[in-house]
């Protein structure tokens, strides 16, 4: 496959607005050793892509701070962790039967080796990312993924979303037969939850905004309720006894609020502030009652090669809602932001 000099790329140069993201003619970076280059075929778009374009995420100490996922960022960076591609170069050291291969690859940077390992860093904020036609990642973190049904933009929305919300449902410990709440369910990380749980046999409840519940329960939520009711009041209608799990990428004021919905012993999974990050919880309402509260950002290796053999198998497909060219990068953060969608949006490269 004959790859180019220049490519097109989408590239952050500061923390700001739209204008901080810039359309450039980029060199095609070349592989490491160890490493391998990808042609990106499709990138999905995420809300750590605005996140960290407006430097969202804060410091310790200093929550306004202007910062990266997981600290400073080195500018410029091309944006975009997702990507769904083929390998077309190869750098020393890499099994030459990894060349010409169809690849999912796993945004995350670890803290360490083994199946258990942390993500620490992010494919578009700690190293350049899919917001181009190539990109370079670790030849361990392009997996296999040759004779799945779903398509390339359909897989580009996985590693982020999907891993994320697999990373809620493995260390909240969700088996078949049990009942969990979703909330922010129509989102990228909302939507995967409500399919994997159901596709785990779980009874997922899911709570979103008013027109997009048909849509939630076409994916698989078994009962749909409306963010602008008072949606912890119905879930603890809906299931008298408790849920057993309330997977949240919301927050807020919500934590305090739902608290007595979980059953003696339950799992309150966070893995998102879409609500706001500071609550006034009576700490009580734990250790009372047996539950755990418990934080979940992204996956591991383990969770993730679990969701690659969900790829291949074709188990879950997820929501595409549009796609877009790299050109029309800015439009489709703009809509990403607008939140008017259900599923993911996706770059797509002919």
């Amino acid at each position: 496959m004959a790859v180019p000099n220049k490519m097109l790329a989408a590239r952050l140069t500061a923390h700001g607005g739209p204008g901080a993201l810039e359309l450039v003619d980029a060199p095609v970076p070349s592989p490491a050793a160890g490493e391998v280059l990808v042609r990106v075929d499709a990138a999905a778009l995420n809300n750590t892509d605005l996140w960290t374009r407006e430097g969202a995420y804060g410091l310790p100490g200093d929550p306004h701070a202007r910062s990266g996922w997981r600290g400073p960022i080195d500018f410029p960076r091309i944006q975009g962790a997702d990507v769904a591609g083929v390998v077309v170069r190869l750098g020393s050291g890499v099994d030459s039967r990894m060349h010409g291969i169809r690849v999912l690859v796993d945004p995350a940077n670890y803290d360490q080796d083994g199946d258990d390992a942390n993500p620490v860093g992010l494919l578009g904020s700690e190293r350049n990312g899919g917001y181009a036609r190539y990109v370079t990642v670790h030849a361990d973190r392009a997996h296999n993924v040759e004779g799945s049904p779903l398509s390339n933009t359909e897989l580009a929305c996985l590693p982020t979303a999907y891993g994320t919300a697999l990373g809620m449902l493995e260390r909240g410990r969700v088996q078949a037969g049990e009942t969990v709440a979703v909330t922010g369910a129509s989102g990228g990380v909302g939507l995967a939850l409500v399919q994997l749980a159901a596709a785990r046999g779980a009874t997922v409840i899911a709570v979103s905004s008013a027109g997009k519940l048909s849509a939630v329960r076409h994916a698989g939520a078994h009962e749909v309720i409306d963010r602008a009711t008072d949606p912890w009041q119905q879930i603890g209608s809906t299931a008298a006894d408790g849920v057993d799990a309330v997977l949240d990428v919301v927050a807020g004021t919500g934590i305090t609020t739902g608290l007595p919905s979980l059953r003696e012993g339950g799992r309150w999974v966070v893995a998102g502030a879409l609500g706001g990050y500071q609550i006034d919880l009576d700490i009580r309402r734990l250790y009372l009652h047996n539950i755990v509260l418990l934080g979940s950002s992204m996956h591991t290796p383990a969770h993730f090669r679990t969701l690659v053999d969900i790829a291949k198998r074709g188990y879950v497909r997820p929501v595409v809602a549009a796609t877009y060219e790299l050109a029309d990068i800015h439009r489709a953060q703009a809509d990403l932001a607008a939140r008017k969608h259900v599923g993911k949006l996706v770059l797509v490269n002919d």
